[in-house]
């Protein structure tokens, strides 16, 4: 089945969508608190849907700091996931950045993902802390060619 994959302005009806998913997964399914799920980000941040037979199955946002890209709220429908569908979100919000000429990528991940995002070319640094009652690690991209972080 295909995937298609789009950037979408915040408070479209796909970007709605994409909200509702990331509160079936966040909140409903990892118990997050609610009043954390949301934040001011949402209105600036590029926002990306994944979306197979005409329904969103993952979503994630870009944020735009000076210092770095943040990849956040990477979110796949319990169904859709081991599919492929946050790899290539990935993948494509990267190359979107990269495009702007923007090459240092940021996030913090669920200790539980972090092999995940080790494949994609990013590496944990600092201690364990806990987001939305789960624990995270802080991460940073590196370049494949060198093996070295992109500070």
């Amino acid at each position: 089945m295909s995937t298609t994959l789009l950037i979408v302005p915040p408070f479209s009806d796909l970007c709605n969508a994409a909200f509702a998913l990331r509160r079936e997964v966040f909140v409903y399914e990892q118990k997050v608190p609610p009043e954390e799920e949301n934040d001011a980000d949402d209105l600036t941040a590029t926002h990306f849907v994944a979306i197979r037979a005409g329904d969103v199955v993952g979503t994630l946002r870009l944020l735009d700091k000076p210092e770095h890209i943040k990849i956040g709220r990477v979110a796949v429908r319990q169904a859709s996931r081991r599919q492929g569908i946050a790899k290539a979100m990935i993948h494509a919000a990267m190359e979107h950045a990269r495009a702007a000429g923007r090459d240092r990528f940021y996030l913090t991940a669920q200790s539980d993902k972090l092999a995940f995002y080790e494949q994609l070319g990013f590496a944990a640094f600092g201690p364990e802390f806990q987001d939305g009652g789960m624990p995270h690690r802080a991460m940073r991209s590196y370049d494949r060619d060198t093996a070295q972080l992109i500070d």
